[in-house]
């Protein structure tokens, strides 16, 4: 299996890494022609508007959106998250309007505000230890998007999605990368 990450910013290297460590081969992807050759997509954290920003520059947005409705799987982290995204509250960007759900950048507040959490998700049968930096969180949740996983907002003690599915994308507000738990890069090997 070719499993590609969206290497215009971010944190590609370390899912890569992950993905190779799985057995799995794993390929920088910057053009369409790149896009065309893998088997499923990760999209790393990182900035979201300089992620959207480039992507539409290198001409990805239009081929990114069709691999995607084809259903080429794919996993976004953090800002992928956001890019995948239909909406984002209080914030324009560009967005790929693929993951039925909008969502608060920066919703647990700026990088000092940062955390580590365990995670109880739908279907693992122990947490996930999460490392949220500068995260989002879905506001709204689209009637075909699973919820996996939920962290309690300090303010308002409503629970707000991180972890969601819907068909053959993954999408979380932590970074998987950043840990030896390797089960939600194993997820996206078994929608592929």
């Amino acid at each position: 299996m070719k499993i590609g990450a969206l290497a215009l910013q971010g944190d590609f290297r370390e899912h890569l890494n992950m993905v190779r460590n799985l057995g799995s081969e794993g390929v920088e992807v910057r053009t369409a022609e790149e896009l065309d050759r893998i088997d499923a997509l990760i999209i790393p954290g990182g900035e979201s508007t300089t992620i959207g920003r480039l992507a539409s520059i290198y001409g990805l947005i239009e081929p990114l959106r069709k691999r995607i409705a084809d259903g080429m799987p794919v996993l976004g982290t953090c800002a992928g998250m956001i890019f995948l995204a239909a909406g984002t509250l209080h914030h324009e960007q560009p967005q790929l309007e693929c993951l039925d759900v909008v969502v608060e950048r920066n919703a647990f507040g700026r990088q000092v505000d940062s955390f580590e959490a365990d995670l109880e998700v739908g279907g693992f049968d122990h947490p996930i230890h999460a490392v949220f930096i500068r995260a989002p969180w879905i506001h709204k949740v689209g009637g075909d998007v699973e919820v996996l996983a939920t962290v309690t907002d300090p303010e308002s003690g409503e629970s707000r999605p991180v972890f969601v599915r819907q068909d053959r994308i993954l999408a979380t507000s932590f970074h998987p990368e950043l840990t030896t738990d390797t089960r939600i890069h194993e997820m996206l090997m078994e929608v592929s």
